[in-house]
């Protein structure tokens, strides 16, 4: 029984700071009133964001050893591990007490947002989260520069094109943000424990897993893509689909990059067992 009473009041915790908690309940993405809502703010983000690692990655050009940063990546990795999982677990909480306390709601709500939907409510909330994450995520890059590590393409694209993806996911109450979040999420779960161990000298043997994983990620939200256009059409409409041809634009190329980079990688069988912060490509 005291075991049953526990996991009733953990279940209760967690459907309250997930879902029922009033700031999360009565969310509501404004761009008048919510806090980077605006697309001047995203733009200026992202101009900023290029510009300043240009400019930081010239002003340390000359400079031969890395910049003592301490427990700073340590702890940036162990942050966003544990966010990344609060976004998970958030995210689906939200979404299972979604469906079942709308009749209007069955599972195709997960793939196809009807039309006319409002970006408000738990679901958005914590698509708002994951927004805000990935500008706190721009400190990466920050940390490989002050590092001395080589920036790619893949990098800096996928850190500055990621910020627009999630601004439309809200501002167009995007179908099959749901999806995409958890499954990103998920990733992330695995990929900054795998370099918060390689930050504290306890590389583990699975960096290939990591890269593999991502691209697992993309080739299934182009499988739950299918599905989203299946009901787009047969229906009346799914919400936001200008800006899910964004995403799977993104998606696309971002698929491309990484089979490259897996490609250079991997493909002449080098070494993947030792792990560094240069590793990280998204």
């Amino acid at each position: 029984m005291g075991i049953g009473v526990r996991t009733m009041e953990w279940t209760s915790l967690l459907k309250r700071w997930s879902s029922d908690h009033p700031a999360i309940h009565n969310f509501q993405w404004n761009r008048e009133t919510t806090w980077a809502s605006s697309p001047t703010f995203v733009l200026a983000a992202v101009v900023g964001y290029i510009a300043v690692s240009q400019a930081l990655s010239a002003l340390l050009a000359r400079r031969k050893n890395p910049v003592p940063l301490g427990y700073i990546p340590t702890l940036h990795n162990l942050f966003l591990a544990l966010g990344s999982a609060a976004m998970f677990m958030g995210c689906l909480q939200a979404t299972i007490a979604e469906v079942e306390r709308s009749p209007r709601h069955s599972a195709d709500w997960v793939l196809c947002f009807p039309q006319g939907i409002r970006a408000a409510g738990p679901v958005f909330f914590w698509s708002y989260v994951y927004y805000l994450s990935k500008l706190y995520e721009l400190l990466d890059t920050l940390i490989l520069i002050l590092k001395k590590r080589t920036l790619t393409f893949l990098h800096v694209f996928h850190h500055a094109t990621v910020i627009f993806m999630c601004y439309f996911w809200l501002q167009f109450a995007q179908s099959l943000q749901i999806v995409a979040l958890l499954t990103n999420t998920a990733v992330h779960v695995i990929m900054y424990t795998y370099y918060f161990l390689c930050s504290i000298n306890r590389p583990p043997s699975w960096k290939k897993v990591v890269t593999n994983l991502q691209i697992v990620q993309f080739v299934f939200s182009f499988v739950a893509s299918v599905a989203t256009l299946w009901l787009h059409f047969k229906g009346d409409g799914c919400s936001g689909m200008y800006a899910w041809l964004f995403n799977a634009f993104f998606n696309v190329t971002l698929l491309l990059l990484f089979l490259n980079f897996h490609s250079k990688q991997y493909g002449s069988n080098k070494s993947s067992s030792h792990g560094s912060r240069n590793d990280k490509q998204a």
